[in-house]
């Protein structure tokens, strides 16, 4: 039998009006895209500071199809086929074809009868079109002041981070299997928690972090619905090796980035304890090829990210940035990209879908998925009864033993226990998706 239902629920769809779903693509999109146009035309002089009457020109084309995109959504237009020929273009159209034959051929897919998730991946690969039909402003990324606002934003958070980072690393040699495990236990729920700071769920509003966030911990704690740390630790322990320097480690932790900002120094910072304290021997983090859902990580936001806390003038904070930078030059750690990541695909596809890429995550002991889309992505954003375990919402998506760190923002989670969704739901009715929940979810397919 296989691990899952043969007939899944279905996909979170938009025609339920007042649903959270249908509201995010009624109210939150057009915002983002208004953001979105506003951006493009406030840097119209640097456009033409850099390319003259090109840019310029540049900049009124991607304005005029960013204005028409909006129209598309508020006026539930069919959704249409991507022209910019780019490597991911041809998946994306397959895909609307896939979605075109599940939903019969009465009529055409459009922006509220379609699943959630589909279309509001698809209006974030619509933003990156537009920008690249108009060279000379294809690279411009429109979340990219937000994202450095973020960051800047965090800064004491930040050094608070960094400061007790290297406050540990004196003398981790010394620290026992237990306290080892309640460093990790601390900087997994850091690094979990940093994830509220999502500037898709707040249109583009300020959402950073101020105070250090080592001090609300403890009384976080009890808003984390599912803690599966202790399973993720043995899995840990259990991969471990006896390497060249006659250290045991495990070999290789892949951590799925989600938010750049203060997000993103949580997970180098867990990243930096792994290594350190010898229970990884590598990090391999995996970003998006594109701007993607207003704050997500690209491979210029990590570059920026440890030049910027390199280039800090706290003490700690720069040493944690040069050391960065050690690594990635060693080869410790490692950052790769895949168009799979920003296709609309449930990672179930993934074997079938991006098969180099499910090779790739096979190499690991443990993949940490960050984030929320992660999360949708992983249960297919479907229907599920808040009972059904972890495992079986996955439906036979098992590269390597996984874990999910996610705050909640949007209306799916599983493996609850049986009553607690409902108690959850009296007392606080909107529990799943106003990021005050969180999980730590953990699946190993070599357990089955």
């Amino acid at each position: 039998h296989p691990p899952f239902p043969l007939l899944p629920p279905k996909s979170l769809w938009l025609f339920l009006i007042g649903s959270f779903a249908y509201l995010t693509v009624r109210d939150r999109l057009p915002t983002i895209l208004t953001k979105v146009i506003d951006t493009i035309h406030r840097n119209k002089n640097k456009f033409f500071e850099e390319y003259g009457e090109e840019g310029i020109q540049a900049e009124k084309q991607a304005i005029s199809l960013l204005s028409k995109l909006r129209n598309e959504l508020q006026t539930d237009k069919p959704v249409l086929a991507l022209t910019d020929g780019l490597v991911d273009t041809e998946p994306w159209n397959q895909y609307l074809h896939r979605q075109q034959r599940l939903q019969g051929d009465q009529e055409p897919v459009s922006w509220f009868k379609s699943p959630w998730l589909y279309v509001e991946c698809y209006m974030y690969r619509r933003i990156h079109e537009a920008l690249l039909l108009n060279p000379p402003i294809s690279d411009f990324d429109v979340f990219n002041e937000g994202k450095t606002q973020s960051f800047f934003e965090s800064s004491q958070a930040v050094m608070a981070l960094c400061t007790y980072l290297e406050g540990i690393k004196k003398n981790v040699e010394e620290l026992s299997e237990s306290q080892l495990f309640e460093l990790f236990s601390k900087l997994v729920q850091v690094s979990l928690w940093g994830n509220k700071c999502d500037l898709s769920i707040s249109a583009g509003q300020e959402n950073s972090q101020k105070a250090s966030p080592l001090d609300s911990l403890n009384s976080l704690q009890t808003f984390i619905l599912v803690d599966d740390t202790k399973r993720v630790w043995s899995t840990l322990i259990s991969a471990q090796k006896l390497g060249q320097s006659g250290k045991t480690t495990a070999d290789r932790v892949d951590i799925v980035l989600d938010n750049a900002g203060f997000e993103l120094v949580t997970d180098l910072v867990l990243a930096d304890f792994l290594v350190s304290s010898g229970l990884a021997r590598q990090i391999h983090f995996h970003g998006k090829t594109i701007p993607w859902f207003v704050s997500d990580v690209t491979a210029k936001d990590f570059q920026w990210t440890i030049r910027q806390t390199m280039a800090s003038n706290h003490k700690w904070g720069s040493k944690c940035g040069v050391q960065w930078q050690g690594y990635l030059k060693d080869g410790l750690w490692r950052y790769h990209d895949h168009p799979f990541w920003t296709q609309p695909h449930e990672f179930c596809d993934m074997a079938p879908d991006a098969p180099d890429l499910y090779a790739t995550l096979q190499g690991a002991d443990l993949v940490l998925f960050k984030g929320d889309l992660n999360y949708r992505k992983l249960t297919g954003d479907r229907d599920w009864e808040h009972t059904v375990s972890f495992d079986t919402a996955l439906r036979g998506f098992g590269p390597a033993p996984l874990c999910s760190l996610r705050t909640l923002k949007a209306n799916v989670q599983v493996g609850l226990q049986p009553g607690q969704g409902e108690k959850l739901t009296s007392q606080d009715p909107s529990w799943m998706t106003n990021g005050k929940y969180a999980v730590i979810q953990f699946h190993n397919p070599k357990s089955e």
